[in-house]
């Protein structure tokens, strides 16, 4: 599992770091950083409520 980030959506809501913050932050400029590109089967539920939650639909989950 990957996570993937649309960057040109993306507008730092934060919403997934309030979510899975051992994932993703937020740097001093809001800019989203992925901090486990490539998480563990053990974190599908997690990234998948990420998902769900950014208000652009800028995170999606690549299985391949």
């Amino acid at each position: 599992m990957r996570i993937v980030i649309d960057w040109d959506r993306c507008i730092g809501a934060g919403m997934c770091v309030g979510i899975a913050p051992h994932l993703f932050q937020l740097d001093e400029k809001g800019k989203l950083n992925v901090l486990i590109e490539e998480p563990g089967e053990d974190q599908r539920a997690t990234v998948e409520a990420a998902e769900a939650c950014c208000p652009v639909e800028a995170i999606s989950i690549s299985n391949g």
